[in-house]
């Protein structure tokens, strides 16, 4: 019980915390502010604890002396930006949630380079005028795909609504039933095309459209075919679809262009590394598609961005079209995705440097390696604080909406505890000062190895700790 004397008597003032020699380091590389409502929240926090928990002296002296270790935590967390960096221990190599693909060094040396410094972003050296930004791309895109003509928007949603708009704006634009996909965060390719100002003539049943369905629907209203690739699901059984090489046919047969979105963008064959078949870009092109659109952060591997490539007077009018400045690029989607591409001209060194495509690649024997040294990190660290560790064999996930059927054989960490909660160890993990994102099943942690890179072995040992001294009767 509080004794007669004012209890409240026993904590610092927030001008004497201000002096203490660790606020004082705080100080200098945070703003005083932040520091300073750190300290008062901190305080207010004892003042409740003291009323309601009728705290006496002793425990009162207890948590004071925790306090500047709690001010300086608080202080952190308010300072952090919001935007930050993760583990992903998941599995899921392009994991929509926690940013997808990731950029490798090569690639973030230019565009350290382009935004550290001025550029031609739309400057013509060899003119001395105002040149286009469109320029940088367009090139490299042409040589890697075979298309006569490129241009690159915001995302693949834009590209999309760019295409149809430029092409068939108030306008019929005849598609397959079982193509009228969700593309994720409830867009739905209809409502995309709405937007565009085209209006849609769905033909065919979910599970099967024939190629007479297409015929059938062309009317003098029908300004293009569009054929979009069922990259996030797929449809097993009894079914049946177009081929683009059909379309193809048809549409120069009737002088209405075909539109292909590819939604991931593979330009790759990744079959030959093991993975499920799926149509390149370089494919379509091939197959006779006038405009194919495809997205620049998924299988590809590089920054967000919505890529354009076929035929040039197609892309020429969109060029024109006042969409195009809403959805335009910046320079730092420009640096990143020609820097990416450039990494192309080479498959083995694509495969080696686009962190996308090296995870995807990894073979067992590689990420076993990896576990074996995360495995020995976290017994020597945590092994003995009540968590039963060990190596499993498990699967990994594409994901991004792509290669759904995909199963790829990985290693895990599995963590599990007859005395600790593991939903509580696992929300300790995300936060934990580098948030670190796993996966829960059965009420056991699982830690893949295939997204999980070398130099993150330390951080989720400290993760753990982290995590564990936030659960009672686990303090480190």
């Amino acid at each position: 019980m509080i004794d007669d004397r004012n209890p409240y008597r026993l904590l610092p003032k927030v001008d004497e915390l201000l002096e203490d020699e660790k606020i004082g380091e705080l100080l200098d590389s945070t703003p005083r502010r932040i520091v300073v409502e750190s300290i008062r929240e901190e305080l207010d926090i004892l003042r409740g604890d003291i009323k309601a928990l009728s705290l006496n002296e002793e425990q009162i002296l207890d948590r004071k002396y925790g306090l500047v270790k709690s001010i300086i935590d608080r202080t952190h967390r308010k300072h952090a930006p919001k935007l930050r960096r993760v583990v992903n221990a998941t599995g899921t190599v392009i994991h929509t949630n926690i940013g997808r693909s990731l950029i490798g060094e090569r690639v973030m040396d230019n565009i350290r380079d382009i935004s550290m410094n001025y550029s031609n972003l739309e400057y013509d050296l060899d003119m001395g005028t105002r040149g286009s930004r469109y320029s940088h791309l367009e090139d490299i895109l042409v040589e890697i795909t075979g298309g006569e003509a490129a241009m690159v928007v915001n995302n693949n949603a834009a590209a999309v609504m760019l295409v149809l708009s430029t092409l068939a704006r108030d306008m019929e634009v005849i598609v397959s039933r079982g193509e009228l996909i969700e593309i994720g965060g409830s867009f739905r390719v209809p409502d995309v095309m709405e937007q565009s100002g085209a209006r849609l003539v769905a033909v065919g049943t979910t599970n099967k459209t024939h190629l007479e369905d297409f015929q059938r629907a062309i009317t003098e209203e029908t300004r293009a075919l569009l054929k979009v690739h069922t990259s996030n699901y797929r449809i097993l059984g009894f079914t049946s679809a177009v081929s683009a090489g059909e379309l193809s046919q048809l549409s120069r047969e009737y002088g209405i262009p075909l539109i292909e979105d590819l939604g991931s963008g593979v330009l790759i064959d990744l079959s030959k590394y093991g993975l499920e078949y799926e149509p390149t870009v370089q494919d379509s092109i091939d197959s006779g598609v006038d405009i194919v659109t495809f997205s620049g952060d998924k299988l590809l591997g590089g920054p967000q961005a919505g890529i354009i490539v076929g035929k040039r007077k197609y892309i020429e009018d969109m060029k024109k079209n006042p969409l195009t400045r809403a959805f335009r690029v910046d320079k730092f989607t420009i640096s990143a995705l020609e820097a990416t591409l450039r990494l192309y001209l080479d498959e083995p060194t694509a495969i080696e440097e686009i962190p996308t495509l090296k995870m995807l690649a990894m073979n067992m024997d590689e990420i076993g390696e990896k576990a074996q040294k995360l495995y020995d990190i976290l017994i020597d660290g945590v092994g003995d604080r009540g968590l039963n560790l060990d190596m499993v064999e498990d699967y990994s996930q594409v994901g991004g909406g792509s290669l759904p059927l995909e199963k790829l054989p990985t290693k895990c960490i599995r963590i599990s505890s007859d005395s600790i909660s593991i939903s509580e160890l696992e929300k300790g993990l995300r936060q934990a000062e580098i948030p670190i994102i796993a996966r829960v099943y059965r009420d056991e942690l699982y830690m893949d190895l295939r997204t999980i890179m070398e130099g993150e072995y330390e951080i989720i040992m400290k993760g753990l700790q982290y995590s564990l001294s936030k659960i009672g009767g686990a303090i480190l």
